[in-house]
């Protein structure tokens, strides 16, 4: 590679808004979207089928083959089934406060769930940026919520601007 042309696609990537940055862990990775997605593939919580929460239990990825476009965002699926379900009732498997850990959002910041840390508490599923958050909140899920409640209209108007 020559010295100039690197220099040029450096000059672009700064000019054009594209920082060259070490790698971010992803469930710590801080973003602007009303949903969580990977802002290169558009893919919302890393490819796991929000509805493989509820059915099996357990996190599990989706596939190319089963995807469905919604929110701004790509899902995957399992199958055919979970894709049809989650479609028919977004606001029941789509995981809740577009995927952001809700213990993060009760201390007023907004950071990526990492969908391996989940609960599902009263048929809703969550998503949390650490294993210690997840524990806290299943101890005590109503005063997250309450807190939650206070701070996520405003912090949800400051995403995608």
């Amino acid at each position: 590679m020559r010295p100039g042309i690197a220099l040029i696609g450096l000059l672009v990537c700064l000019l054009s808004g594209i920082g060259i940055t070490a790698p971010v862990r992803p469930a710590l990775a801080a973003t602007t979207e009303r949903v969580v997605v990977n802002r290169f593939s558009g893919i919302a919580i890393e490819g796991f089928d929000p509805v493989a929460y509820f059915v099996e239990g357990t996190a599990m990825q989706g596939t190319a083959e089963f995807e469905a476009n919604l929110w701004g965002a790509v899902w995957r699926f399992r199958n055919e089934g979970n894709r049809a379900s989650f479609l028919a009732h977004p606001e029941i498997y789509g995981p809740q406060f577009g995927g952001y850990d809700p213990a993060d959002i009760a201390r007023g910041v907004t950071i990526a769930g990492n969908p391996r840390f989940f609960a599902i508490v009263a048929q809703r599923l969550y998503l949390f940026s650490r294993e210690a958050n997840r524990d806290a909140f299943a101890a005590n899920p109503e005063r997250f919520l309450y807190e939650v409640g206070k701070r996520w209209p405003a912090l949800y108007q400051q995403l995608g601007q």
